[in-house]
């Protein structure tokens, strides 16, 4: 009887040894540059859903507690004419108006003037959240903002975690304007269709569960095996 479990510990770590090996080469030889997927394969064949999202964006220019900076600007640009400045974001994100309230994100990107006649930006930034579900999730927007629009409309293009394939639209109202520091408080409305992120957790790990149920057959078989040759 021993030997017998010596010779099942010996087994059981020799084929431990070849899963490991096989598991990585399969790894290797199966990402070449390009492939094509099933979209089923990433779990694209589970329904959708479409998730509103409220909060209140500070933009912060002025005072030493700035959240938007300006990096660049042409040699041309002014405060009467601001066309080409670059300025970067690290803006807050909360449930209300008041700075204070509760945190639920940050807005992190660039904005930069691009229009001669108007005050209008191109907005390129990521909405990283913080909060429940969404945290360690963020969604992509790249956008035309007139920003003196009663209300402007800019495309979210992507995102990650929660939003892997996210598409949608982020509504942006200014709830508030200092004209003296030029500091902002924007209201925004998403609107963001994606794939239900449960099942989606559940499609991804399927792989790797039938791999180890596999395993473990093959494994209860062998050692009937071993048991039945003694």
């Amino acid at each position: 009887m021993a030997e017998l479990l010596l010779n099942l510990s010996f087994t059981a770590a020799f084929l431990l040894t070849v899963l490991s090996l096989t598991s990585s080469f399969a790894t290797i030889e199966s990402k070449p540059f390009s492939r094509v997927l099933s979209p089923s394969s990433m779990g694209l064949n589970k329904p959708e859903k479409l998730t509103h999202l409220h909060f209140y964006f500070h933009d912060i220019v002025a005072g030493k507690n700035a959240t938007a900076v300006r990096v660049a600007k042409a040699p041309t640009t002014t405060v009467t004419s601001p066309f080409g400045a670059v300025v970067v974001i690290d803006d807050a994100l909360t449930v209300s108006p008041e700075i204070e309230s509760k945190l639920v994100g940050r807005a992190q990107g660039i904005y930069v003037t691009t229009s001669q006649s108007e005050a209008s930006l191109l907005m390129a930034y990521n909405f990283a959240f913080m909060e429940g579900t969404y945290s360690g999730s963020s969604l992509s927007v790249m956008g035309r903002n007139p920003v003196f629009s009663d209300v402007r409309e800019m495309p979210v293009i992507g995102g990650s975690g929660v939003f892997r394939f996210a598409r949608g639209y982020a509504e942006a109202r200014t709830s508030n304007y200092d004209y003296s520091t030029g500091n902002a408080v924007v209201e925004y409305n998403v609107y963001v269709l994606h794939p239900d992120s449960d099942l989606l957790q559940i499609s991804n790990a399927l792989p790797n569960k039938m791999l180890f149920t596999l395993f473990l057959c093959f494994f209860i078989f062998y050692c009937f095996f071993l048991i039945f040759e003694v």
